[in-house]
């Protein structure tokens, strides 16, 4: 089976800047890779390019079969990307906003209702407008148009940002199930301690770049949250490390 995601000295750039500056990444299908690094390493960049929503303008970026570097639109229908910001319509109900992300996508509106049922939207929240949500509600909506949309690949910025103790855990239960279905989720978080649970692998990313893998410390402790040593000696000549201003744009999906 081909890889979900295969990276090959991957550039992308935003504004001209080389967010990714020569990115080398494989995830395999029914797979959970974590991202980790400090806020500018490349991550949210890295996950916006899998997305189809940065231009690769080098080297090569295959996503679920689809070769960004001629046509990053056409996998943007088959990727499920939930940034920061939830990219709801405010003048749209609950309802409304995940019927209209399936439609838009593609997928069988069969599975809006259990989407909603799922995430605790299914009674009188379904009607409620975008616009007077709460945080967490609106995170749900958000989760809510990703399961509904069934994406392949699921590439998530920090996911459980907002969500109480117990949408936490079921956004967990959800990972699990999505992989269980096939699917593959890339995944960005400080929270390293649920985040590794739910991960087959950790991945290090610094300076738009992806660090080569570590052998595991012999104490079996978990690596920690911080840029390998000489991470600075794997930085292009010339690149400097994304401002952090880069990782803060965000979409909750993608049609």
């Amino acid at each position: 089976m081909a890889p979900a995601v295969r990276l090959r000295s991957a550039v992308a750039l935003l504004g001209g800047f080389p967010v990714l500056a020569g990115a080398d990444l494989e995830v395999q299908m029914g797979e959970v890779v974590l991202l980790q690094g400090a806020n500018g390493a490349g991550k949210t960049s890295l996950l916006r390019t899998c997305a189809g929503l940065l231009a690769v303008v080098s080297g090569s970026a295959v996503v679920l079969g689809c070769d960004l570097t001629l046509d990053r639109r056409a996998v943007r229908r088959r990727v499920g990307l939930l940034g920061h910001a939830t990219a709801l319509y405010d003048d749209l109900t609950v309802e409304d906003n995940v019927r209209f992300a399936v439609r838009a996508a593609g997928a069988p509106s069969a599975a809006v209702e259990p989407a909603l049922i799922r995430l605790g939207l299914g009674g009188r929240l379904r009607s409620v407008g975008a616009s007077r949500l709460s945080a967490g509600q609106r995170r749900r909506t958000a989760l809510a148009v990703l399961v509904a949309r069934q994406p392949e690949l699921w590439l998530l910025d920090e996911p459980h940002a907002g969500l109480d103790a117990e949408h936490r855990d079921l956004l967990d239960d959800l990972i699990r199930d999505a992989v269980a279905g096939g699917a593959a989720v890339l995944m960005a978080s400080h929270e390293l301690d649920r985040a590794s649970a739910l991960a087959h692998r950790t991945v290090t990313m610094a300076g738009g770049q992806v660090l080569p893998a570590r052998p595991a410390p012999r104490s079996g402790l978990p690596t920690p949250a911080t840029d390998p040593p000489g991470a600075a000696a794997h930085q292009p000549a010339g690149i400097s490390p994304p401002h952090d201003g880069f990782e803060v744009l965000e979409v909750a999906h993608v049609a």
